[in-house]
């Protein structure tokens, strides 16, 4: 059985990423929101594009108010209002000021602008009561950006920061990568759709719901097959069908030991190899992970447990990396660990690395973790609501401390 670490170093090194031309497509930009930049972007046009106010004032020449204070003012005449958007049509001379508004184009022959809280006005002249520095509050033309150089970088997430930017240089055309295709299956007998009523002994199958999530928040895209019995035959059918079509194959169920040698004769008569059998974690513990295909770029299969903490804790373990790196993110693809205060003590019996879910919390500069309430085993649902962090209990150790240090993995997100 693997330790967490060396199972993570497995599959992550099995996880070759998206990176020929036949993975990149085009987008425009209202459609690139969480997508993964597949080259770097420049841009024609500078930014900002012109020299502009930063302020409300007045453009001016800083040799005409320089050392001039409340008590002995510079006098200049206004001789032009410029709002955002349109082009000056005048010079300024010796004595001369514009009223500029923010963003407005600075004129020739003005090189600062006095904020208007400084100023005061009667009929057509501009007292200025106290000297700005050389420049202020003019934005000058590339200062930011300059034309032609690389604005972002291949291998990011396209976030809302990102977009704004891309607008503002009116880069409306994007090669992105394309989004992973993860299939999404479900097994037992004894599990229905949320839709149907619940006979004796059923089980709603909430596991590919959670997963669907799970998978869009990952910037992939989810693709449900459905509910496959648990009979060999129709399983194989199944994990023949999700290879043809998926990047990645997501199965909960069938992995216990009671059904385990068959599932790995149905991968291997597949021609799957498998690299994993079993985790020392806990939930977690039946993770089996194989791949198919050639090493250039094999399918990868996680057959995740079935009970739904589990799963979804297994997915946020090991799954969730292995599809961000898959995806042509750059870096941030690995999962994210802080450490916290516990807030309550964390138990285990030490066996295996143990994960206790539960909510992280930023506090005047410190993490804190507060464990779920109640009973905590990878049956009960109810109380993983609103989780966002799994503390980890190392192995051999069965006690953590109200008040001590613990490492956390962020999750959620």
């Amino acid at each position: 059985m693997l330790s967490a670490s060396d199972a993570e170093a497995i599959i992550l090194n099995l996880v070759q990423p998206l990176n020929t031309e036949q993975d990149t497509e085009f987008v425009d930009l209202l459609t690139a929101s969480d997508r993964i930049l597949a080259s770097p972007v420049t841009s024609q046009l500078d930014f900002p594009h012109w020299d502009n106010s930063a302020m409300d004032g007045y453009a001016v020449r800083y040799e005409d108010v320089q050392g001039c204070s409340e008590e002995k003012p510079a006098v200049l005449e206004i001789v032009a209002e410029i709002p955002a958007g349109v082009q000056p049509q005048c010079t300024i001379q010796s004595g001369q000021a514009a009223r500029i508004l923010t963003g407005g184009v600075m004129p020739a022959g003005a090189d600062t602008v006095v904020m208007q809280e400084r100023t005061r006005t009667e009929e057509n002249c501009v007292f200025i009561l106290a000297a700005p520095k050389p420049q202020e509050f003019v934005r000058y033309q590339g200062s930011y950006y300059k034309a032609g150089t690389q604005l972002l970088p291949a291998g990011i997430r396209l976030q809302p920061p990102e977009i704004a930017v891309l607008a503002a240089v009116q880069c409306t055309q994007l090669k992105v990568f394309r989004r992973p295709r993860v299939a999404l299956l479900s097994t037992g007998n004894e599990l229905v759709t949320p839709d149907k009523p619940l006979q004796p002994g059923q089980i709603v199958d909430s596991n590919r719901y959670a997963l669907f999530t799970l998978v869009k928040q990952s910037a992939a895209q989810p693709l449900m097959l459905g509910i496959v019995k648990d009979e060999p035959e129709a399983l194989k059918e199944a994990i023949a069908n999700a290879i043809s079509q998926a990047d990645v194959v997501l199965s909960s169920g069938g992995v216990s030991v009671g059904d385990y040698d068959y599932v790995e004769q149905i991968l291997e008569s597949l021609g799957g190899k498998i690299h994993v059998r079993a985790v020392a974690t806990k939930p977690g513990k039946p993770l089996t992970v194989a791949t198919f295909g050639n090493d250039t770029r094999p399918v990868l299969y996680f057959g995740l447990p079935g009970n739904p903490v589990a799963a979804l804790v297994t997915f946020w373990r090991f799954v969730q990396s292995a599809i961000k790196k898959l995806s042509g993110l750059a870096e941030s693809w690995e999962p994210a660990f802080v450490k916290a205060l516990a807030r309550q003590e964390l138990r285990s019996d030490g066996k295996r690395e143990t994960y206790v879910w539960g909510q992280l919390r930023l506090l005047d500069g410190v993490y804190e973790f507060q464990p779920a309430g109640g009973l905590q085993n990878s049956g009960n649902l109810i109380n993983l609501a609103q989780t966002n962090g799994l503390a980890i209990v190392p192995v051999g150790q069965t006690l953590i401390s109200a008040g001590v240090e613990v490492q956390v993995l962020q999750v959620g997100s």
